[in-house]
């Protein structure tokens, strides 16, 4: 996997991944930014997010789950001097479906978290990583 980050102008960077998508992260006006994008921990954690909630859909509909959406909602902590890693991450998921199994929900987010999601495998290293979970009942079919 490669990636290309560029400094754009004060603290304003693009990066490029290896497939041609473009971020823009940029830095707080107080470090000379100008709040135009993302934190680069910003994104760290949103990668955490979007690594587990992709998980848990593709866990829940290869089990032939009813799985009709998935949101989770990261709080994370993170130590007061450098290195500012981060020290706890909690994510709820809310997860819609029709009929979905509770056990199966639990089960793939203990997936997720325990055997695929390599980002939060890794920020594991550093934080406290917990989870909890609410079943959105959809509508019928």
């Amino acid at each position: 996997m490669k990636a290309t980050v560029r400094w754009v102008d004060g603290m304003q960077f693009s990066g490029i991944s290896e497939t041609g998508h473009e971020v823009v992260m940029d830095g707080a006006p107080e470090y000379g930014g100008h709040d135009q994008g993302p934190r680069p921990m910003e994104l760290v954690l949103l990668g955490m997010g979007g690594c587990t909630a992709f998980d848990i859909v593709h866990i829940l509909k290869k089990g032939r789950q009813p799985v009709e959406g998935c949101e989770a909602v990261l709080e994370a902590e993170r130590a007061p001097e450098d290195p500012k890693v981060f020290t706890r991450i909690h994510v709820h998921f809310a997860i819609r479906g029709h009929g979905l199994n509770p056990d199966q929900v639990a089960r793939a987010i203990s997936l997720s978290s325990e055997k695929y999601c390599s980002a939060s495998i890794m920020l594991g290293k550093t934080a406290r990583i917990t989870h909890d979970f609410e079943i959105i009942e959809a509508a019928g079919p």
